[in-house]
């Protein structure tokens, strides 16, 4: 039995999503288990660092595996390279320590969120960026940022009910950088609820358009109420980037 952590990227936009369901096929975990599974003659559960939505993106998701036969690292990646999706490439592979899970050890997560902002389509990345179309005020985004910063509940901006599980985390920080056409969040934390990098976005694109003052921002967390936070921005601006580890983890 051999245990590998692999880092995956992949255009989401055909896709249902990360996770596995019982009513599609559809999904990134569902083609690399198919894969793996046959590769390895045995069942194989991939686990992900995390559940990206459909038409989500990622160039640096980690995922982690158990096979029953030991393959060669290199020989392994170039084989699911050779039959997964063009969509979906296997970026590094490499053995693991039995005990790391690309899941339960993640220590921190880097999505980047894009913003068009020009009154002309992007036509060649309208599936990896919000076409909003309008400017925003960028100086008035970051004044809510530094407020959404730190230590929170964030359960105003979650989708998912109430329930036993804490709805605190720490946003390390949130970047805001702005082009002639675009706009560009990059968030760091230390994990993520469900739509809650899409609700910050649309939270502050709401700032960002006057219809909302970064005053508010303290009331929204502090209400733990999903219907005081922003719209949810749609799913194709938002990239998954890098996935953090302890480092005494990789390597026990």
């Amino acid at each position: 039995m051999q245990n590998y952590k692999m880092i995956l990227a992949y255009d989401g936009s055909r896709y249902d999503g990360w996770q596995k369901q019982g009513n599609t096929g559809n999904t990134i975990q569902g083609k690399l288990e198919t894969l793996l599974t046959r590769l390895n003659g045995a069942k194989v559960e991939v686990n992900g660092s995390g559940r990206t939505d459909a038409g989500v993106h990622a160039k640096g998701q980690t995922a982690s595996l158990v096979m029953d036969t030991e393959w060669d690292c290199h020989v392994l990646q170039e084989t699911c390279n050779r039959y997964l999706p063009k969509d979906i490439v296997v970026l590094s592979l490499e053995q693991a320590p039995p005990r790391f899970h690309a899941r339960l050890n993640a220590k921190g997560k880097i999505y980047t969120y894009r913003i068009g902002t020009s009154h002309i389509r992007n036509v060649f990345e309208r599936n990896y960026l919000y076409d909003y179309g309008k400017p925003l005020d960028v100086a008035a985004m970051r004044q809510a940022a530094v407020l959404l910063t730190g230590t929170h509940d964030f359960q105003s901006f979650c989708s998912a009910k109430p329930g036993k599980k804490s709805t605190v985390r720490t946003l390390y920080d949130i970047a805001i950088t702005e082009t002639d056409r675009e706009v560009r969040l990059r968030f760091h934390g230390n994990g993520f609820l469900y739509h809650m990098v899409r609700i910050l976005t649309g939270t502050l694109i709401e700032v960002g358009n006057g219809s909302r003052r970064c005053e508010e921002l303290p009331d929204i967390l502090a209400a733990r109420d999903r219907k005081k936070a922003g719209f949810l921005a749609p799913p194709e601006g938002l990239t998954l980037m890098e996935v953090e580890y302890d480092q005494k983890i990789q390597n026990q």
